[in-house]
């Protein structure tokens, strides 16, 4: 008998983990490998991670410096060179007492250099270095000249600020940094001019510098000391920052040609000859040119102007002029014209027939209050309403409805056809009316009544200012005038952001005028793209011939003769939009459609303009709809809008209020350009507020809305809201004083307030170019047919 072995069974015998190789040390996996090496993957790096980051970072370092250098060079090799581009240097007095032209000498003494003036009619010393192998432009600005210091700024590569060791600088020299801020301020330098120690002690010059650098540094934080001009050692380190210093490049002229006129020459036919170096970018005879202060002209040629060399071989080294070159000429087929406005087509409107009213009023017989016809040969007459007890000249000023609409909130400016009893009626000859504005300068006093009256609306300009924050947008509805009548051009919407609103609905004139860009972004591609190919390239010394300039653009003056190349489409006119934000400096109420002066790029316009909220709008399912804003505000990005020629790119701008003093403006906003859009939509509002009479539960009596039947029933349809937070609708009217009763969504409070939303588009006016005689003159708004 054969006795088998007890056994359990394998399904209860425990299996421990196997050991994982992979988890070994280096030492264990050195023995298990006995000396063989892995064959190489053809997908792993060749490098290790850690050195190939260490090779892509020393890449990344030298390409970083090579193009850091190429830059570099790129931008001084204008100035190489014995016939390179001299460097312009605007020289900007902050303070009364200091003198340019010893500041100027001192740069010239410690390098015993010579300094001359250009030209006779051009404001322009000249200084050639030869121990820094270059050649420098001073462009002096008087003191309290802001609009020359902008100029000559915008066309400089370097600011020298000279600053006053006894004298602070006033607020007008604070303003003028900040324009110049605004502007766009090429490489600065601080300098204060040659003193001697009896105007300033050794021992307090130090503290001095340092008090205006800090000043200085306040409105230019790269500014790393103040030069004294009085050491020569200053004076020669002043002059190396200009002579071999990279200039900063300022972003709005990249890529747009100037000509700082060296020489302005008049020829028969009113052809002007401006010869200087161009700048910027390509300049070619198919643009415009802009003259600031003037105007847009057209281009006939270019030719070259080669400075006279000197050859060694002749006897006694006489300089020998180069022929002039014909570099380009305008071509008829590509240029661009002096059309800045498209030709309105008053057929092309929306034609009605008239109403039985309107033919039978017409067919009335004549009364009191109808116009006689005018005789044969002389100018029709025109109506217009005035106060009582103007003259005929002070009616002059007065604008037309259809022109002002500013004050279209208060509401007896606007309604219906009678007259009030203090105002007539007058016959108004428009030629007339025209040529007395220029010929009258006498001063006429106004009546009592009426400076009373002025003095009384000038007061409760502030007062305004406050309830516009406090009570944004609320009117009272005039009690002598049907609502319905006195809005008729409001409209009422479900939501500002989302209803549909027709962006060519109602359109004025003046939009018959304007251009619109398709795709302005392709638009703006495109022209950038073929400004590479043509042109002549800067650094070139020229002379330009520029048809139709009037004389008195040619005459000598505080700010330097600039010419500026101006980019295909810049001179037709269209809707602008600019993001601006109020000088914190500024003091005062700033209402929509105030007189302004606007700059940006090389322009200067009287504009009239509208703000609005910077809102997003023209995505998908916006309507690009914004709120018109009455009055710019501190603190906050507004959108300033008006009609102006059109400008590519991100163009800093600033909006200057004219003073009594025309050389001191103030410095009202300051922002860039946004876009061209002529489909944005200003929609002004008004809120009409009611007083909840009676109350029970989600129903009230309302009052004081509306004050009488027809009213209601005509805005029934609009959705009303309480400013606590409940929506409702008009269910009926009830009496004839203008009650009724409202739903809404909740429980109403006595406490509350119920209002109602209408809205109403707005356009800026039209704009004239800016002269500082206050005097429009150029071809920058003509039209040609």
């Amino acid at each position: 008998m054969v006795v088998e072995a007890h056994h359990h069974r394998s399904t209860l015998k425990q299996k421990n983990k196997p050991f994982k190789s992979n988890h070994a040390t280096k030492s264990a996996l050195k023995d298990i490998a006995k000396g063989r090496i892995a064959r190489q993957s053809t997908k792993s790096p060749a490098v290790s991670t850690v050195v190939q980051a260490r090779l892509n970072r020393r890449n990344t370092q030298k390409q970083a410096q090579a193009t850091k250098r190429a830059s570099l060079v790129a931008a001084t090799r204008i100035f190489n060179g014995t016939d390179g581009a001299p460097r312009i240097v605007a020289i900007i007095p902050l303070s009364e007492d200091i003198d340019i032209r010893a500041c100027i000498q001192a740069l010239g003494k410690c390098v015993d250099e010579e300094i001359h003036s250009i030209n006779e009619n051009t404001n322009i010393w000249a200084m050639k270095t030869s121990r820094f192998k270059t050649s420098l432009q001073f462009l002096p600005v008087p003191f309290a000249r802001p609009f020359a210091a902008l100029d000559a700024a915008r066309a400089a590569d370097y600011t020298l600020l000279l600053l006053s060791p006894t004298i602070e600088v006033t607020p007008a020299g604070d303003t003028l940094l900040r324009m110049l801020q605004a502007q766009g301020l090429p490489t600065a330098i601080a300098a204060i001019p040659p003193t001697t120690t009896e105007d300033l002690d050794a021992k307090a010059r130090p503290a001095v510098l340092k008090s205006l650098l800090s000043f200085i540094q306040y409105f230019d934080p790269a500014q790393r000391r103040v030069f004294d001009l009085s050491a020569p050692a200053d004076s020669l380190n002043t002059l190396r920052a200009l002579a071999e210093g990279c200039p900063g490049e300022v972003r709005w002229r990249a890529g747009r040609p100037w000509v700082v006129g060296e020489s302005v020459e008049r020829e028969e036919g009113g052809v002007l000859k401006v010869t200087g170096v161009i700048r910027g970018g390509r300049l070619s005879p198919d643009r415009l040119v802009h003259i600031p202060n003037h105007g847009d002209y057209l281009v006939s040629k270019i030719m070259s102007a080669p400075l006279p060399r000197t050859k060694h071989a002749r006897p006694g080294n006489m300089d020998v002029e180069a022929e002039p070159v014909l570099l380009a000429e305008r071509v008829l087929s590509s240029a661009d014209s002096l059309v800045s406005t498209n030709v309105a087509d008053d057929m092309a409107n929306e034609q009605t027939w008239p109403t039985e009213e309107e033919m039978a009023g017409a067919l009335q017989g004549t009364g009191a209050s109808e116009v006689p016809d005018a005789k044969k040969g002389t100018t029709p007459k025109r109506i217009k309403r005035i106060p009582k007890g103007m003259t005929e000249y002070q009616a002059s000023w007065i604008a037309d409805e259809s022109e002002d609409e500013d004050h279209d909130e208060e509401w007896d400016g606007e309604g219906g056809g009678q007259m009030d009893e203090d105002e007539e009626m007058v016959l108004d000859d428009a030629l007339d009316m025209e040529s007395e504005r220029k010929s009258v300068v006498a001063f006429q006093e106004l009546d009592v009544e009426e400076e009373q009256k002025q003095l009384i609306s000038w007061r409760k300009r502030s007062q305004e200012e406050q309830d516009a924050q406090a009570f944004p947008d609320e009117i009272d509805t005039p009690q002598d005038i049907p609502a319905h009548t006195r809005f008729a051009r409001f409209r009422g919407l479900r939501s500002l952001r989302t209803s549909p609103w027709d962006p060519y609905e109602n359109l004025p004139g003046e939009y018959a005028r304007i251009f619109e860009f398709e795709d302005f972004k392709r638009t703006e591609r495109d022209m950038w793209r073929e400004l590479e190919d043509n042109g002549i390239e800067p650094g070139t010394r020229v002379t330009i011939f520029i048809e139709g300039v009037p004389h008195e653009a040619s005459m000598p003056s505080e700010s330097p003769f600039v010419l500026y190349g101006l980019l295909k489409h810049e001179h037709k006119k269209t809707v602008l939009h600019f993001t601006v934000q109020r000088n914190t400096e500024c003091e005062g109420s700033v209402r929509s459609k105030d007189p302004l002066i606007l700059c940006y790029g090389p322009r200067r316009l009287r504009v009239n303009p509208v703000y609005s909220q910077h809102t997003r709008g023209g995505g998908k399912g916006a309507n690009n709809v914004h709120k018109f804003e009455r009055f710019l505000w501190h603190g906050t990005t507004t959108v300033a809008s008006v009609y102006a020629p059109i400008a590519f790119g991100k163009q800093p701008c600033m909006l200057l209020r004219e003073t009594g003093n025309p050389q001191t403006p103030e410095l009202v906003a300051m922002g860039t350009f946004m876009n061209p859009d002529t489909t944005r939509i200003i929609a002004k509002r008004i809120i009409l507020t009611g007083h909840p009479f009676k109350v029970h539960k989600k129903t009230a009596t309302v009052r004081y809305m509306f004050f009488n039947p027809d009213d209601i029933q005509y805005f029934k349809p609009i959705q009303l809201f309480t400013k606590h937070g409940r929506t409702g609708h008009i269910r009926e009217s009830l009496g004839t004083h203008g009650y009724f009763k409202a739903h809404f969504d909740g429980p109403v409070n006595q406490m509350d307030t119920v209002c109602m939303s209408l809205y109403k588009r707005v356009y800026p006016r039209w704009s004239e170019n800016w002269a500082t005689l206050g005097v429009s003159s150029g071809r920058g708004n003509e039209m040609e047919e």
